[in-house]
């Protein structure tokens, strides 16, 4: 049995496990949204890459519930989301251009921890469709969201989209294989 499919076959015995490792992981996505990389033409946070990533390392139900606690504590007001409290906080934030974007990343994170405990997570092609599959999910209700704010007659697409497309493919391709080495090495460090 691999080092990642004991994790998975843990009993109900690990909900302490499971809630601990639910909330650092909402710590690493608040510092993922925190870190703004520059770039062309518009900056970008390392948020997708830390959604992409859990997903594939906790799995569908683990990655899902952070991305639902991380979204709850910004909510009550934690200033968890990139430029907050500068940008606002809590709903007000969430209620904002970007709400669709945060929504989008519970469907991912859950589609990642999918694929990631699918054979899928072992080959880098395989693996980097689903993270690149993930990232596109995010901009469903994403660029809903932001037609729905600022008006379908603006162009959407331009704003929400087209800048950010370099950037979220190279994300998701790296969280894949950063996954692959990761896990690769936690299966080789088990069996010595």
């Amino acid at each position: 049995m691999s080092f990642i499919t004991g994790l998975a076959q843990r009993g109900a015995a690990s909900t302490f496990v499971d809630v601990t490792v639910v909330a650092t992981a909402t710590l690493l996505v608040t510092l993922s949204a925190r870190v703004s990389v520059p770039f062309y033409p518009v900056p970008m946070t390392l948020q997708t890459f830390a959604i992409i990533g859990l997903g594939f390392a906790l799995g569908p139900w683990r990655a899902a519930a952070t991305v639902l606690l991380y979204l709850a504590e910004g909510a009550v007001g934690l200033p968890v989301f990139a430029g907050t409290p500068e940008k606002g906080i809590g709903l007000a934030y969430m209620l904002g251009p970007t709400g669709g974007y945060l929504v989008g990343y519970v469907p991912a994170a859950a589609l990642a921890g999918w694929a990631g405990r699918r054979d899928w997570g072992s080959k880098p092609l395989a693996a980097s469709a689903a993270g690149l599959v993930a990232g596109a999910v995010i901009y469903v209700p994403g660029l809903l969201w932001l037609g729905a704010v600022i008006g379908f007659d603006k162009p959407v697409l331009q704003y929400g989209l087209y800048p950010f497309i370099p950037g979220d493919v190279a994300k998701a391709v790296l969280a894949a294989l950063l996954f692959i080495a990761g896990r690769a090495a936690l299966e080789e460090g088990g069996r010595t």
